[in-house]
Order: structure tokens, then C-alpha cells, then sequence
């Protein structure tokens, strides 16, 4: 499952806004984006993948996804860099 692709990252970026300069410097190797985020929030994650050809992997919880990430907090996108 994804969760267990983010858990086993050596190195993720967290954040819509890290997320998308990932993208943009070519960091990013992978996207997880949570499903139950506003739309507003991953469009342009979404946009910016597509864009670049940057694959994108959907889950269904923004609290797991933060919690499989290390944070307390939900994460609406993650970026998986190695």
C-alpha cells in the first residue's frame, strides 16, 4: 500500500508548496496525495505532476498519510525523493 511506500522513503517532502517546488526542481520521484483534501489544495500538485510526468499514487486519508510520514498533523501530499 502507499502508506508502507512513504513509511520506507528515505526521504519525503511534506507539504502542497514543497511538494510542488519538488516537482518543479526535479527532486520529486513520486507523489502520494490524499483523496479527502480539498480540491483547491491539490490541484496544483496535480497539474505541476502531470506537467513534469511525475507518477501519482492516491490514498484515501490525509491523517494516515501524516502519521506514516512521521507528523502528528494530516498531510494532503507527499513527496517521495529517493
Amino acid at each position: 500500500m502507499s502508506y508502507d511506500k512513504v513509511e520506507q522513503a528515505q526521504k519525503t517532502i511534506i507539504g502542497t508548496k514543497q511538494t510542488v517546488k519538488a516537482i518543479r526542481t526535479g527532486a520529486a520521484k513520486e507523489i502520494i496525495l490524499a483523496t479527502d483534501a480539498d480540491e483547491r489544495f491539490i490541484a496544483p500538485v496535480i497539474r505541476e505532476a502531470e506537467l513534469h510526468g511525475i507518477p501519482i499514487t492516491y490514498v484515501d486519508s490525509r491523517i494516515t498519510l501524516g502519521h506514516a510520514c512521521g507528523i502528528e498533523v494530516g498531510a494532503v501530499a507527499v513527496a517521495i525523493t529517493v
